[in-house]
């Protein structure tokens, strides 16, 4: 069975969109495209290729892929090699041209799809980008690992990593790591139920008493 993980950009709001160019996704009005590059180092880049890893097949929504297949078949470094040779997994209609080399569409439901990519012998699958896609998959509980690389920049509006979907769960933290740039890498994969506690007086006052009863009547 395939393990299913992402490598995300997100702003300390948790936006993604648009991490490596004024052109790359400026969909509603977003205007802050390339907020990432101020911030990358050898540093940063090393951490990105360690959350990438060495065997993978890419899974990708339509607007990446697009962006993707516009970009890296022009790419003669590491990273282009990779992915040009790799398999691509693309959640698009019949409308999307599928002309990069390896691209494959997902058909139907795109969560039973993955669902039945991961049942499958073969690499793990990567994420790269994708809001939507992992906005479905998070939801449906089919995300195993999670590599977020956080920049010290708020952006205030834009396409975000989590959404009110997401399946609950608990995440452990396998690595993290910071750059000179003050950029956070951290791997998390999934960790079952989500815990709880409380910190409240084993004997309320009246007062605790009544704020309950006054939230629960509203």
């Amino acid at each position: 069975m395939r393990t299913l993980r992402t490598a995300t950009f997100v702003s300390l709001d948790g936006v993604m969109q648009a991490p490596g160019g004024p052109t790359e996704d400026p969909r509603d009005g977003f205007r802050f495209g390339g907020w990432t590059f101020p911030f990358f180092d050898e540093t940063i880049g090393s951490l990105m290729h360690q959350a990438m890893g060495e065997d993978y097949d890419l899974l990708l929504g339509r607007c990446t892929y697009e962006i993707f297949s516009a970009f890296w078949p022009h790419q003669d470094d590491e990273i282009g090699r990779t992915f040009n040779a790799v398999n691509k997994y693309v959640a698009a209609g019949p409308d999307t041209p599928l002309d990069w080399a390896h691209s494959h569409r997902l058909e139907g439901d795109l969560a039973e799809a993955v669902r039945a990519l991961k049942a499958t012998e073969g690499r793990d699958l990567l994420i790269q980008g994708s809001s939507e896609v992992i906005h479905t998959l998070l939801a449906a509980d089919l995300i195993d690992q999670l590599t977020v690389l956080t920049f010290p920049v708020i952006l205030g509006r834009g396409r975000r990593l989590f959404d009110d979907g997401s399946h609950p769960h608990r995440w452990t933290l396998e690595s993290s790591e910071t750059s000179a740039t003050g950029v956070i890498v951290a791997t998390y994969r999934r960790a079952g139920e989500v815990p709880i506690g409380s910190f409240a007086d084993d004997n309320p006052s009246d007062a605790e008493l009544a704020r309950r009863e006054r939230w629960a009547r509203d």
